[in-house]
């Protein structure tokens, strides 16, 4: 095949292209400040090596087009290197106004079926240097980086060409703000906009930056939002909520549909944004939306599944049931959705086969929900506190949990949710050493029981991986555990999340990193795993990614503690001082906000403050976070100290102790003669 200009990782390379690639170039280039626009097709080497013959004659259509329309816009074409063209602008409208012509012309081309030429585009004004025919200097280098984060048919422009030609777009046209993004070798965060246009496609995947993994767009998608409360009565939005995250659940286990799980699902709720605008952020081609009223035992449910490219409804139905009849109706819903987009966007037809086939499917997909409907009621209670994660829901979580299972004993589902409210109660929450032997052995009961009832039931096996991981140390049963989990549920995020927790744990930073990146594949908002994947670049010394990463964390969710500590110990890392205690400033009042301080004022100098931090860290933390209290004298080359923190956390079985091999806090005491042995103890050494 051709040989293809490699925007993503050599930007040199455009300054440095082989004279075969250059083109005739007119005496008049623009001087000065220059706009840029910089194209090339997407997956053309993979369309190459398929159809060579068809791509050739595609790839001479697509370079004919191009040079029309920029020329016809005053723009010039200074060099090409494959199907990639670099071309320069006198202004920011010319640029945009070529874009969107060559954007449309393409668009209009009928191209074969099985080669689709889709263009991704990028532009970015500066002064540049102009010399020997050639642009030099860091504009090039900035649009390269903007296109390499783009998609197919796609036209991204800066936030300075966006300024320079805000009020003098093309007809129809919009820049529409995708938010600020980190782009590789820049140092300061761009705001990216993409140009729309109606007839043109405005719903792409999440841009390619460094902490956003790439989604297969051809995978059938859908997206389930929580449903509306229309019932007058704030009490029954866990209902609302409950019966969304239930049907959610249901489609995740339906072979061949990609379903952002709930985080990235529920990031909208309450939110006034417009359904293309969800669709385009969770990277999906289908959305299920729907209201609930419910009064004492009747509940009216109205869904709706709409197809987001043309804007038309597939299917639409009200049920007005009672309570009683909760599973029927979601059992119902599920089917009716699952036959729906396998005829949209499968092309299957629907006949009583396919019919039987997704009813078979929603009924293995439900197993292990219970039959109850009180206890339906008090476990989407239970899942309402546990979502909200503070000490104080975590236990009205259990509370409603051992209600259910009260009038259920074999709801599995909610013996699985029990185990994983004790795992965090005895973790994060545990005062004390007795709580956390406490709270892991009723953590590990709930779990067996879940399995017990049903065995193929991967929430509970990930549930008991995090008594093994957290409790046990057992890094063989809990990989066991999630290592089931994944096969049972291959896109539920939070069996991903658990198993990347591990892998970090042990060492294995590039395999914790590819799992989190498939969790972010199935739920692109989820503030939880962009902070755990920011964590896995400080521990892998990947200290640019860490900041980006972290940083989306808080955009998603700007009270996430864990998120402002982790761009903190970035910061740290990279020396910048000042900012990392602002950042550990925005920490809430807890146990990081502590051990920060202690570090980060250390390191400042300020011994005083330093020492203040850490009295009060022990004074908090002695019972249940020991290993933090052993991470701050490391830090501080108190060795000794350290040590002796390190097997009190050890026998308090803190939680903590599993990131003993990664912390980047205790590297000042790894070379003591101790170190070694305390990792044999934890079966941690290499």
């Amino acid at each position: 095949a051709p040989s293809k200009m490699c925007f993503r990782d050599h930007a040199v390379l455009l300054t440095s292209m082989a004279k075969p690639h250059q083109t005739a170039r007119a005496p008049s280039l623009p001087t000065g400040t220059v706009t840029f626009l910089f194209t090339d097709i997407e997956a053309s080497t993979r369309l190459w090596e398929a159809h060579h013959e068809a791509m050739r004659q595609a790839v001479a259509r697509h370079d004919e087009l191009m040079r029309q329309c920029i020329a016809a816009r005053g723009g010039h074409v200074f060099k090409t290197g494959g199907d990639g063209f670099c071309t320069a602008f006198p202004t920011a409208p010319q640029a945009v106004l070529a874009a969107l012509s060559v954007q449309q012309s393409l668009h209009a081309e009928p191209w074969p079926e099985a080669l689709p030429i889709r263009v991704r585009m990028a532009l970015h004004t500066g002064a540049a240097e102009l010399r020997g025919g050639d642009y030099f200097g860091a504009p090039l280098n900035h649009v390269t980086r903007l296109l390499a984060i783009g998609h197919g048919g796609q036209t991204l422009v800066s936030e300075i060409t966006h300024d320079l030609c805000r009020d003098r777009l093309p007809v129809g046209s919009t820049l529409k703000p995708l938010g600020e993004h980190g782009l590789k070798d820049l140092a300061r965060r761009e705001a990216v906009f993409q140009l729309c246009h109606p007839g043109l496609r405005s719903s792409f995947p999440p841009l390619r930056t460094a902490a956003t993994p790439l989604v297969v767009e051809e995978t059938p998608s859908i997206a389930v939002l929580p449903f509306v409360n229309i019932s007058g009565d704030e009490e029954n939005e866990y209902f609302a909520d409950g019966l969304s995250e239930e049907l959610l659940n249901v489609l995740t286990n339906i072979r061949g549909l990609r379903v952002p799980s709930r985080t990235s699902a529920f990031y909208f709720k309450g939110k006034d944004v417009d359904i293309p605008t969800i669709a385009q952020k969770l990277n999906v081609a289908t959305i299920l939306e729907g209201s609930v009223r419910k009064s004492g035992n009747r509940v009216r449910i109205t869904a709706q599944l709409i197809q987001v490219a043309t804007d038309t409804h597939l299917w639409s139905k009200t049920y007005d049931r009672e309570l009683d009849d909760i599973f029927a109706v979601q059992d119902d819903i599920a089917r009716s959705v699952v036959n729906e987009l396998r005829a949209a966007l499968l092309g299957e037809r629907i006949d009583a086969g396919t019919s039987a086939e997704a009813k078979a499917e929603v009924e293995a997909a439900a197993k292990g929900r219970g039959e109850n409907a009180e206890a339906y009621r008090l476990y989407l209670q239970a899942r309402f506190f546990e979502e909200r994660s503070t000490e104080e829901d975590i236990a009205k979580a259990i509370a409603y949990y051992r209600q259910a299972l009260d009038i259920d004993p074999a709801y599995a589902f909610a013996w699985a949710g029990l185990a994983r409210a004790h795992v965090l109660q005895a973790g994060p929450y545990a005062r004390q050493a007795d709580d956390v032997n406490k709270g892991f052995r009723k953590a590990r009961e709930a779990a067996a029981r879940a399995l017990q009832l049903e065995p193929r039931l991967a929430e509970a096996h990930e549930a008991l991986g995090r008594v093994h991981h957290w409790h046990d140390w057992d890094w063989e049963a809990a990989g066991a555990s999630f290592g089931r989990a994944l096969e049972l549920a291959p896109s539920n995020v939070d069996v991903i999340r658990s198993s990347a927790w591990l892998q970090a744990n042990l060492g294995r930073l590039h395999e914790a990193t590819e799992l989190l990146q498939r969790a972010l594949m199935f739920d692109p908002l989820n503030a939880g795993a962009y902070r755990l994947l920011g964590m896995t670049y400080i521990w892998a010394g990947d200290i640019e990614k860490a900041e980006i990463a972290a940083k989306k964390s808080i955009e998603l969710n700007p009270k996430a503690d864990f998120a402002h500590y982790g761009v903190g110990v970035a910061l740290l890392a990279r020396g910048q001082l000042d900012e990392a205690l602002k950042a550990i400033d925005q920490v809430g009042d807890g146990i990081f906000r502590l051990l920060g301080l202690a570090i980060v004022q250390y390191a400042r100098g300020c011994t005083t403050e330093s020492d203040a931090a850490l009295r009060q860290l022990i004074e908090r933390g002695a019972g249940g976070a020991a290993f933090q209290i052993a991470e701050a004298y490391a830090y501080r080359g108190n060795a000794d100290v350290a040590y002796e923190w390190l097997e009190r956390a050890y026998a308090q079985r803190d939680a903590g102790i599993p990131f003993a091999k990664i912390s980047i806090f205790l590297k000042n005491i790894q070379g003591d003669r101790r170190w070694r042995p305390f990792l044999e103890k934890l079966r941690l050494a290499d």
